[in-house]
């Protein structure tokens, strides 16, 4: 025989879904909060090229131009992904090499490769086109308000 409803269950049921409809509401305003890893950077943006050193510990040429810049939050830290274009086809190696700057809260990578070692042809700018990546981690992170990608003419910059 089955139980009668209870005066109880009839009230248990719609406070337990009137909960569960609050805690989906307050989803999203966390969307545009601070604590979504997903807000941490924004897309890069032109910046001012930083003032290097002179002497360099790298010798690779810095790419001719900086085209993108995205740092993407995964668990333990981001990427930082960036993608520049050179002046040929054939280029290699490419790196994002940190620099030692003195200002806190920045930190710089210079997006570096290798030249062809041959003739190499121009083509089109997308075959032109090399993408570069490094990981960072959550304590690098903590202490950080912005992210520079240092090209030969140009710098991206993505600011929290």
């Amino acid at each position: 025989m089955p139980a009668a409803h209870s005066p109880v269950r009839a009230i248990i049921r719609p406070l337990l879904v009137v909960s569960l409809v609050a805690a989906l509401a307050g989803c999203g305003a966390m969307r545009d909060s601070k604590l979504n890893p997903m807000n941490w950077f924004k897309k890069g943006e032109l910046r001012e090229s930083i003032v290097l050193p002179e002497q360099q510990a790298d010798a690779r040429p810095l790419v001719e131009a900086v085209l993108d810049l995205k740092v993407e939050p995964i668990p333990g830290g981001a990427i930082v992904r960036a993608r520049g274009r050179t002046p040929t086809q054939g280029w290699w190696k490419a790196e994002l090499v940190p620099v030692e700057v003195e200002e806190a809260g920045l930190l710089v990578y210079e997006f570096r490769l290798i030249p062809p070692t041959g003739q190499a042809d121009v083509n089109t700018p997308q075959s032109r086109e090399v993408d570069v990546a490094i990981y960072v981690s959550d304590y690098k992170l903590e202490f950080l308000r912005e992210i520079v990608v240092q090209g030969a003419n140009n710098a991206l910059t993505s600011r929290r």
